[in-house]
């Protein structure tokens, strides 16, 4: 079981590690949802490569509005 530093830092235990694949130098990403779920995410170099290229622009759209939009959903 990993324990919480006073930093709120974490070790990720080997059997974690091994199991999706991530090793030492690897970047990760970290998520919370809104059940408080933390999920840890391997970066992959091109993984969102055209992800978004069929999604429309609003050129108009400043990103604080977008942000302020997208909280409120």
């Amino acid at each position: 079981m990993a324990k919480l530093s006073a930093k709120r830092q974490m070790t990720l235990p080997i059997e974690l590690g091994i199991a999706a694949s991530i090793h030492i130098g690897d970047e990760v990403e970290s998520y919370v949802d809104r059940q408080g779920v933390i999920s840890i995410v391997k970066k992959s170099a091109g993984a969102a490569k055209g992800l978004l290229k069929d999604i429309p622009v609003n050129e108009r759209l400043t990103d604080e509005v977008s942000l302020h939009s997208a909280l409120s959903s």
